[in-house]
């Protein structure tokens, strides 16, 4: 294919419009009607152009042959972990298989025990068929699995044994959809499930039906037609359910997002047929997380009320939230999550976007702190016969399943851990702080060659995102060893519209504080260039969803800090 010499031209036809006397003029709204034929033809010269300039990169086959050999060596690796009595489930990842596997094992540490309960790959061999989530039984003897097709993410509700892979007959559609997720949760007697269901064609109209998330319940072997509806109504368009039941199978919790926005509103009932449900945290209240005790009778709720970095309070399963006592207070770290046994309280804290994990006792005391490497990145904490699972990673260091014990202190490795098909050995992680237009000092996290020179000569790859409180970890990624190969180096900067400092940093890129976002950016941009890392004809930088927006932004402001935006 010939390369034009210049991107196909863009056609202006502008639009005045005045807001309290100002006039603003868009050249370019009539692309914002993706669907007519016009945008249609504009998108299909650019991808044509795009394509054609790609695919005549000198270095592009032996990127695509490098790799194509590493992701042939990539090793599997296992993730959702959730026990149940005698067995943990988990979703593994087998490379060249295009989906995940459901399968169980007796351990954490016996491999040899894993066996496969569902294949989705099987089903669909050119990986059609995806698991959006799942949710065993308390027994552990069936498995509610959520499946959707072609990419969807709409998903239906399967039953499968898990000791057989049988697949029930029983089909709940509407289970699942991108707009508010899914969630289900089973009755002790592991007989039937409480569910969320979006409205089905008549219940709504049409632009609705993919919002208004309700509760219903299901019980095994009888027509979905009949299942009974449980809350919801009076949830918000945009609400987004998880369901989870109490260790003891007493008590079913319903948190309820409105939207994505972070605001959380949390339910209680007991599983009991026709038992009431109680509110007990409102959208406003500040409430990130509740969580049962082992023993069913308190509560465990993340607050950001009055504390922007988070506080644990306590209080009696049938309480109120005035109720509630401070049992851990703000500190300097963010509070993510919290996870129970039954003898202690586990932590998991973020530290300006390195994690760290604290242990407590039921009541507050005792606290500890977990032994950690350096700028490691945690997530997946869970409680398993007295001990906790969690799985650790680093910017240079592949992830792995951790097993700690409380009553010892001591913390190893578990036989889940994946290997890498490259070595980042020679490889540093750097953390330094660039200084944005309003003084706010900006992690940013530099990976670069052992030895490398600062003589603003290095190809630098700049990545954010920054926003919905969503936090960037240190993580493992093989394929940047390409990268670094290269001469490359490879940043993530910690900018405001995140969560690495808490609900305050997050508020201070939202909204009409949006623009802290794109000058903490391009700050982290101009300290690279300042430090000698590299120059604007050798910076890139990058951003996808919410990061998009932050690139668009960035190369309308700052088009001379970078050579390239993706």
């Amino acid at each position: 294919m010939t390369i034009a010499a210049a991107p196909p031209p863009t056609e202006k036809k502008r639009v005045t419009d005045e807001y309290h006397g100002v006039k603003v003029v868009d050249d370019y709204r009539w692309l914002e009607e993706a669907n007519s034929p016009a945008v249609k033809a504009w998108t299909t010269a650019q991808n044509q152009y795009s394509r054609a300039w790609l695919d005549a990169q000198p270095d592009r086959a032996a990127l695509l042959a490098q790799l194509t050999a590493l992701y042939a060596k990539d090793t599997p690796s296992h993730s959702g972990l959730v026990s149940r009595p005698g067995r943990l489930f988990a979703l593994k990842f087998q490379p060249p298989k295009q989906q995940r596997l459901l399968v169980t094992l007796t351990s954490a540490d016996d491999l040899a025990s894993e066996k496969v309960v569902l294949d989705p790959n099987e089903l669909a061999p050119r990986g059609q068929v995806a698991m959006d989530w799942f949710v065993p039984s308390p027994d552990g003897k069936l498995i509610a699995v959520c499946l959707s097709e072609n990419g969807s993410e709409e998903g239906t509700l399967h039953f499968y044994r898990t000791d057989t892979g049988e697949h029930l007959p029983d089909r709940i559609p509407r289970v699942q959809y991108p707009t508010g997720g899914g969630s289900a949760a089973w009755t002790p007697d592991s007989k039937a499930v409480f569910y969320t269901r979006y409205p089905h064609q008549g219940e709504r109209p049409e632009a609705d039906l993919n919002f208004f998330q309700q509760i219903y319940f299901h019980t095994l072997g009888t027509p979905t037609s009949s299942d009974a509806y449980s809350a919801g109504r009076d949830f918000p368009r945009i609400a987004e359910i998880a369901l989870a039941t109490s260790h003891d199978g007493r008590w079913l919790l319903a948190s309820v997002a409105n939207g994505d926005g972070g605001e959380f509103a949390h339910h209680v009932r007991e599983t009991k047929a026709e038992a009431p449900w109680r509110q007990i945290t409102r959208h406003e209240d500040g409430i990130k997380q509740v969580e049962f005790s082992h023993d069913g009778t308190l509560l465990y709720l993340r607050s950001v009320k009055d504390a922007p970095r988070g506080k644990v309070l306590r209080l009696p399963i049938t309480g109120q939230l005035r109720d509630a006592a401070v049992i851990v207070p703000e500190s300097d770290a963010v509070i993510e999550g919290i996870t129970l046994s039954e003898k202690f309280l586990f932590v998991a804290d973020l530290i300006g976007g390195p994690s760290r994990i604290r242990q407590f006792g039921l009541d507050g005391t005792g606290e500890r702190i977990l032994p950690l490497p350096e700028a490691s990145g945690v997530g997946g904490l869970l409680a398993v016969d007295g001990h906790v699972l969690f799985r650790q990673s680093s910017f240079v260091a592949p992830a792995a399943w951790m097993r700690y014990d409380p009553a010892s202190g001591a913390l190893k490795k578990t036989a889940l851990f994946n290997t890498s098909p490259v070595d980042l050995s020679d490889i540093e992680a750097v953390r330094e702080f660039a200084v944005s237009k309003d003084g706010t000092k900006v992690p940013v996290n530099i990976l670069r060659r052992k030895g490398t020179k600062l003589d603003g000569h290095n190809p630098t790859l700049l990545y954010a995102y920054g926003g919905y409180g969503h936090s960037m970890r240190p993580g493992f990624n093989f394929e940047q060893r390409l990268w670094f190969d290269r001469g490359g180096i490879y940043v993530v900067a910690n900018i405001r519209g995140g969560g690495e400092y808490g609900e305050a940093w997050h508020l201070a890129g939202n909204l009409t504080k949006k623009q802290n976002v794109f000058d903490d950016f391009a700050a982290s941009a101009q300290h690279l260039i300042t430090r000698g890392y590299t120059r604007p004809g050798k910076l890139a930088v990058e951003g996808g969803s919410n990061g998009g927006l932050l690139m668009g932004a960035f190369l309308t402001q700052h088009p001379a800090l970078a050579r390239a935006v993706v």
